[in-house]
């Protein structure tokens, strides 16, 4: 664990009261001694001499990182990895996904911390306070706070089954590491002549896997690998010996059988151990697991090329029916004969039948139809060749009047005559604009005339303006006496309104 993970740690436990450290008798006594000593040296020596002799003699003080480095330094070599059962309290989650929390019984509590990676390999997370659970973990110290705590991977309630806890735990993170991936699956070999067995000398297991094998394929020689496949320390027997039979000693082997007959969780445990697992995924020769019953499921068969439900399954998937393989052997020879009489037959016919043809017997009348042949080739190609240079010369004739046809004085006087006719289309069609342009105009002009206050006038109205110019239209608009002038067509009349 990091630094900056553990600096995440928002809570702090307090300081435990039951253990009290007390300084033993004898270094009572060898202080004393050191104190008289010192007391007899000042006496005898220079205050300066002294002093520099007791400081040398002293040994040299350590940092408190040194101290907390060396206690957690012998709490994770000394307990390490543990399974604690408790109550949670003081539980808090974190927006970075972490979970902080402290585990407390009857007398004692102790700091945890779950991270989110650890978390988001653990389905169905659901914590809180006064929550009865068992978690797996690692102890150490936070050194920063210089407090011990617990760095959680695996958390579940309680009376779950530690065992079972411990197997998802596990696969989750064999599985994380690709282990268990079926692209890393070796195929097995279809007809293997010399396997390794690993398995209990003594158990049912091998007498009934012998049996089957040995029923099926007589020849199939085996070697024993005798192995404890129950109780502490038998996975590391079996990881032994497969890396054993994978060395030149045991060699040529085609593949590895692991097996045992069926118990309960505990009596198959070994077989869920991450060593052996590793021994497996390592092995150079295919490995097939047939550990227990079909019901029974071990981290040894995810990790093996083959897993099979029973020992007597395992004999059979490997070891292939002898019998069945003399007889298809014996139906593929008779399919031969079959087939090779046919094809001698047919070779036969064919001789047969190039003894009749002429060739065989007048080889000479061969060579004469090939002359022959030969002839009408040159005929038909002399042929061809004059009607080619006939439509070639066509070709080339009417290229030269098409030339002709297109070369620059001919085109340029074309494009004279075109020239000259678009310029009288142009011409004329000004020509037209023009004049409906002028009949356009003196219609407006008339319109215009007609229009004008002038043509008014001379009709015989008039048009009467106040002193200021603007043009009354009605008697409403003069107010008082005012000069009034009258146009006509002919002059303008001053006049002075009565108004009443």
């Amino acid at each position: 664990m990091n630094n900056v993970e553990q600096g995440e740690l928002s809570f702090s436990m307090p300081p435990c009261r039951d253990v009290v450290f007390t300084p033993r008798k004898k270094n009572r006594a060898k202080k004393k001694e050191s104190t008289v000593e010192k007391n007899i040296l000042q006496s005898l020596l220079p205050r300066t001499t002294l002093h520099n002799e007791i400081k040398s003699s002293l040994p040299l003080p350590l940092s408190v990182s040194q101290v907390t480095k060396r206690v957690a330094r012998l709490l994770e070599e000394e307990i390490g990895e543990v399974w604690i059962q408790g109550e949670i309290s003081n539980y808090r989650k974190q927006s970075s996904g972490h979970h902080y929390f402290t585990l407390k019984d009857t007398e004692s509590q102790i700091a945890c911390v779950l991270f989110s990676r650890s978390a988001a390999m653990i389905p169905a997370l659901l914590l809180a306070d006064g929550m009865a659970v068992q978690l797996r973990g690692e102890v150490t110290v936070y050194q920063p706070r210089g407090q011990y705590q617990v760095i959680v991977n695996l958390v579940q309630k309680k009376g779950e089954g530690i065992l079972q806890a411990q197997f998802a735990a596990l696969k989750e993170k064999l599985a994380a590491q690709g282990l268990f991936d079926a692209a890393g699956k070796r195929p097995l070999p279809r007809f293997p002549k010399r396997i390794g067995i690993i398995t209990s000398p003594t158990g049912a297991a091998l007498a009934d896997f012998l049996q089957v094998l040995h029923r099926r394929n007589p020849g199939l020689q085996v070697v024993i690998s005798p192995v404890r496949v129950q109780g502490q320390g038998a996975a590391g027997e079996i990881a032994t010996a497969i890396e054993e039979l994978n060395t030149a000693l045991f060699q040529p082997l085609d593949l590895i059988v692991l097996t045992r007959g069926g118990g309960s969780l505990e009596d198959l445990w070994e077989f869920n151990h991450e060593t052996l697992v590793r021994a497996i995924v390592a092995s150079h020769l295919p490995v097939v697991s047939a550990v227990g019953h079909e019901i029974d499921f071990t981290l040894s068969d995810f990790a093996a090329d083959l897993r099979a439900p029973t020992p007597s399954a395992a004999a059979e998937l490997i070891a292939a029916d002898s019998i069945a393989l003399l007889e298809q052997a014996q139906s593929l020879l008779r399919r031969i004969a079959r087939e090779t009489r046919g094809s001698w037959n047919e070779l036969l016919k064919t001789k047969i039948m190039l003894e009749k043809a002429p060739l065989f017997r007048t080889p000479e009348r061969f060579f004469l139809d090939l002359r022959q042949r030969i002839d009408d080739v040159q005929e038909t190609l002399e042929n061809q060749i004059a009607r080619r240079f006939e439509v070639t010369h066509v070709r080339i004739d009417q290229l030269a009047l098409t030339l002709k046809t297109h070369h620059p004085r001919h085109l340029l006087a074309q494009a004279r005559v075109r020239y000259s006719s678009l310029t009288q289309r142009l011409h004329h069609h000004l020509d037209y604009r023009l004049q409906l342009l002028l009949a356009r105009m003196e219609n407006l002009r008339s319109s215009l005339a007609a229009l004008s206050p002038k043509a008014t006038l001379a009709r015989g109205f008039t048009i009467t303006r106040s002193a200021e110019g603007t043009i009354l239209t009605s008697i409403t608009q003069v107010t008082a006496p005012v000069v009034l002038k009258t146009e006509f067509a002919d002059g303008i009349i001053e006049s002075t309104s009565l108004f009443s």
